[in-house]
C-alpha cells in the first residue's frame, strides 16, 4: 500500500534538504586545506629533522636538569619546555618562513618568558594574567622584530604554572631555544636549506619582471597582514611564476607557428630590377632564394643591393640604386646583373619545429632580421622576421 499523503514530506522540502546538503558537503570540502607543495622528500627532511633538533634539545637541556627540580618527576620534564615542540615545527619544516629565524627563536620565546613571569606575578588574576601575557607577547615580537607563535605558548607556560622566579623560570627555556637553534643551523645546512634564511637585495629592479619593489610593496600595505613569507621570498616566487606564464605561452611556440608560410622568393638567375620589384610590390626587405626544388641557396636583402652602390657618399643614394638596377639591364660585361651575384649565401636558418625562444638570441645578438625556416628535407616553407618575433613575444606577455 502506497504510504498517505500525510506521511510523505512535501517534494519541496526534499529538494531544499537536498540543497542543503549539498551546499553543507561543498562548504565542508572548502574547509579542506590544499596540499602542500612540496615533494616527499621535503616532508621526511622536516620530520627527521625535527625529531633530531628535539633529542639534542632533550638530552642537552636534560644534562644541566637535576631530577626534581621545580617538583617535576624527572630531569626531563623539569628541562624541556613543551613550546619548542612548535619551534621545532618551525624551524626544520619551514625554515625560510620569517617566524623561524633564529633571532625570532631566541627572542621570541625568551622575552615572551618574561612577560608571562612578569604577568603571573603581577596580575592576580589568573584568566587575566594569561590574556595579557599572549598579548603583551605579541606586541614585544612585533616591535622587536622576532614574532614567534610559540613565545605566545611561553608567555602562556609561565602564567599556567605560576612561575615568579626569573631565575627559575627562564633558564630552561633559555637552553632549550639555543640547542634547536644550533640543531637547525647544521641540519638544515647539512641538507641545503640555507639557514638563517638571509637576503641580500640587490640594488636593481629585477630585470624582465612587469612589476618592481615598489609595485610589491604597495601591494603588501595594501594587503595589511602579516605573511609567513619573507618580502624577499615572494618576490622570488612571483618572478618565477611569471617566467613559467611566460614559457607556457612563449616556450611552448614552434617557429611554425608564427611564421610567414609561402614567402615570397626569388631564383639565382633573377635580374636585379625583377627582384627588386618583386620587393616593393610586396613590401618585403628580404628574398629568400631558391633553387627548383626549393631548397635554400642564400637571400638577398636591401642590404645586399645597398652594397652595391658606394654607401661612403650619403647624397643620392636612390639615384644610385636605379642606375645599378637600369645598369643590370644592359649587355656590359661587368655589370652585376643576377641576384646570384649579390646574394648572401651563408644564411642563418631554422627549423619549423624548432621553438621559438630559441631564436630570441640569434635576432637580437646576431644581428639578423630575416630567418628562413626549413623542413625536415632542408626544403623551404616560410620565414620569420622581427617583427614576427616581436609581435609573438607581446602577445605572449598579454596572455
Amino acid at each position: 500500500m502506497p504510504p498517505s499523503p500525510a506521511s510523505a514530506p512535501p517534494r519541496g522540502w526534499r529538494a531544499f534538504a537536498q540543497r542543503l546538503l549539498a551546499e553543507l558537503a561543498l562548504s565542508l570540502r572548502a574547509l579542506w586545506p590544499a596540499a602542500l607543495s612540496i615533494d616527499a622528500r621535503e616532508k621526511w627532511r622536516a620530520c627527521i629533522g625535527a625529531g633530531l633538533g628535539i633529542l639534542v634539545a632533550a638530552l642537552g637541556a636534560a644534562a644541566f636538569a637535576p631530577a626534581g627540580v621545580g617538583g617535576a618527576p624527572n630531569a626531563l620534564a623539569a628541562a624541556l619546555v613543551a613550546p619548542l615542540g612548535a619551534s621545532a615545527v618551525l624551524v626544520f619544516a619551514v625554515p625560510a618562513s620569517p617566524l623561524a629565524q633564529p633571532w625570532s627563536v631566541l627572542a621570541g620565546n625568551n622575552l615572551s618568558a618574561l612577560v608571562g613571569v612578569a604577568c603571573a606575578t603581577w596580575v592576580p588574576q589568573p584568566a587575566l594574567a594569561a590574556a595579557l601575557a599572549v598579548a603583551l607577547a605579541i606586541a614585544l615580537m612585533m616591535a622587536l622584530r622576532c614574532l614567534h607563535p610559540p613565545g605566545g605558548a611561553s608567555a602562556l607556560l609561565m602564567v599556567l604554572t605560576g612561575s615568579h622566579d626569573v631565575a627559575v623560570a627562564l633558564p630552561p627555556i633559555v637552553l632549550d631555544s639555543a640547542l634547536i637553534v644550533l640543531a637547525g643551523l647544521v641540519y638544515n645546512n647539512l641538507t641545503r636549506r640555507r639557514w638563517p634564511h638571509v637576503h641580500h637585495t640587490a640594488a636593481v629592479e629585477p630585470g624582465g619582471a612587469r612589476f618592481t619593489r615598489g609595485d610589491l610593496d604597495a601591494a603588501l600595505a595594501h594587503y595589511n597582514q602579516v605573511l609567513d613569507i619573507s618580502r624577499e621570498d615572494l618576490q622570488d616566487l612571483l618572478q618565477h611564476a611569471e617566467a613559467a606564464a611566460y614559457r607556457r605561452t612563449m616556450g611552448e611556440l614552434r617557429c611554425a607557428d608564427v611564421m610567414t608560410p609561402d614567402p615570397v622568393v626569388a631564383r639565382a638567375d633573377m635580374p636585379l630590377r625583377q627582384a627588386w620589384a618583386l620587393m616593393r610590390k610586396h613590401r618585403v626587405k628580404a628574398l629568400p632564394v631558391v633553387d627548383q626544388q626549393q631548397h635554400l641557396l642564400g637571400i638577398v636583402t636591401v642590404a645586399d643591393f645597398m652594397r652595391q652602390v658606394d654607401m661612403d657618399v650619403h647624397e643620392g643614394v636612390s639615384y644610385r640604386l636605379r642606375a645599378l638596377l637600369r645598369h643590370a639591364r644592359s649587355r656590359t660585361p661587368m655589370a652585376v646583373h643576377t641576384v646570384g651575384e649579390i646574394m648572401t649565401r651563408q644564411v642563418r636558418v631554422a627549423s619549423n619545429d624548432r621553438l621559438l625562444i630559441d631564436l630570441v638570441p640569434v635576432f637580437s645578438d646576431g644581428g639578423h632580421r630575416h630567418i628562413p625556416i626549413i623542413d625536415t628535407q632542408r626544403r623551404l616553407v616560410g620565414i620569420v622576421t622581427q617583427s614576427d618575433l616581436i609581435k609573438a613575444m607581446y602577445a605572449a606577455v598579454r596572455a
